[in-house]
């Protein structure tokens, strides 16, 4: 009794989850309870049963290209009808990503469980998993949102939602030796430091300039001639508010950086702060159709705020409903969209400030 009572409470009190929601914690949940508290587990979880259980079910939903699917929540108990629907989807490897932290998240997770139970099967698993990593890079050392799916734009070069970043930053972690990949060998490192690399020059080489000037970068972008692209009917071509803030972070935390990309640096910071809005914040109210809803209004002494998509040409803000037309207006779009996306952000701040301690330590060289 005494080791269920630490597996529930060593699992829950990491997901945050309500008394009444843990009594049900193994039933279908959002996938972004998985991939939320999968990287906050305790070491000591992952000794339990409870932690293997789970991690077998990551193992199920590995599909033969080394990757996962998206938007999957492990924790949950699967019955003989969904066990039997997953396996079959193994060979689907249409979906297979690195979308919605899809493919990262397992591969942290079973390198950690492997750490505790030295299991090799859950070290198969993540050596197939870098592997999906390594092999779904371009030559241009850009990541699609999902390989090896053929068409559509989740071929290109996808910056959106942090889905290179989060990879980048893995292989980081993988050739700095860093837990939980420390039992990787000497080759698996090299090869992820080359990626990373690739990954660098890419970021690079994306960076749009307007008027002369490096700016930021779109959300995707095409994976041949590197400009920006189109995504869903809403995400047209643009610079991106939103997807830009942890490319730079990346950009910031990279030791000895080289002339070039100090200058990736310099001119995005520039745009973030030509681009910022200041004076104006969110408003939620409940419209006429009694349902929540929200409009940008007037303020003072209010933190600044990013649009996510600046027009190309005019680095004017802009946002756009399903009919993929563009609108200028906020209130223009309908409120399925205006809702159901996130149109304004604040992380440009945060890259200001690490700017600034990053411009201190390099006047100090």
């Amino acid at each position: 009794m005494k080791k269920i009572t630490f597996v529930f409470l060593t699992f829950f009190a990491l997901s945050q989850l309500s008394a009444q929601e843990t009594e049900n914690y193994t039933q279908q949940k959002n996938y972004k309870e998985w991939v939320r508290i999968a990287p906050k587990f305790e070491d000591s979880f992952f000794q339990t049963k409870e932690a293997r259980r789970i991690g077998d079910n990551v193992l199920l939903y590995q599909q033969t290209t080394g990757g996962w699917p998206k938007n999957i929540y492990m924790p949950a108990e699967l019955d003989k009808k969904a066990y039997a629907a997953v396996l079959k989807d193994q060979k689907n490897v249409n979906e297979s990503t690195i979308d919605n932290n899809a493919t990262t998240t397992e591969i942290q997770y079973l390198a950690r469980l492997f750490q505790a139970t030295q299991d090799n099967k859950y070290k198969e698993a993540v050596l197939k998993g870098i592997q999906y990593l390594l092999d779904a890079q371009y030559a241009n050392g850009g990541w699609p949102q999902f390989y090896p799916r053929p068409t559509g734009y989740y071929i290109q070069i996808t910056y959106n939602d942090n889905a290179m970043v989060r990879v980048l930053n893995q292989l980081r972690e993988i050739y700095e030796n860093k837990a939980p990949y420390t039992f990787l060998s000497d080759k698996i490192r090299e090869q992820a430091r080359t990626s990373f690399d690739k990954g660098i020059e890419c970021i690079l080489n994306t960076q749009v300039r307007q008027n002369g000037k490096l700016t930021v970068w779109c959300a995707q972008h095409d994976r041949e001639t590197l400009e920006p692209c189109k995504a869903r009917a809403y995400e047209l071509p643009s610079l991106s508010g939103q997807e830009s803030d942890n490319i730079v972070l990346l950009l910031l935390s990279l030791p000895n950086p080289s002339e070039r990309i100090i200058n990736s640096i310099e001119g995005s910071i520039e745009w973030f702060k030509r681009s910022e809005i200041k004076g104006l914040q969110k408003e939620f109210f409940t419209n006429s159709d009694g349902k929540k809803d929200y409009r940008m209004v007037p303020c003072e002494d209010c933190p600044p705020l990013w649009a996510r998509f600046y027009d190309l040409e005019t680095n004017r803000p802009f946002f756009c409903d399903r009919d993929g037309v563009k609108r200028y207006d906020l209130s223009e779009i309908g409120i399925e969209r205006r809702t159901g996306y996130s149109w304004y952000n604040s992380d440009g701040s945060k890259v200001l400030q690490k700017y600034e301690q990053w411009k201190k330590k390099l006047d100090k060289k």
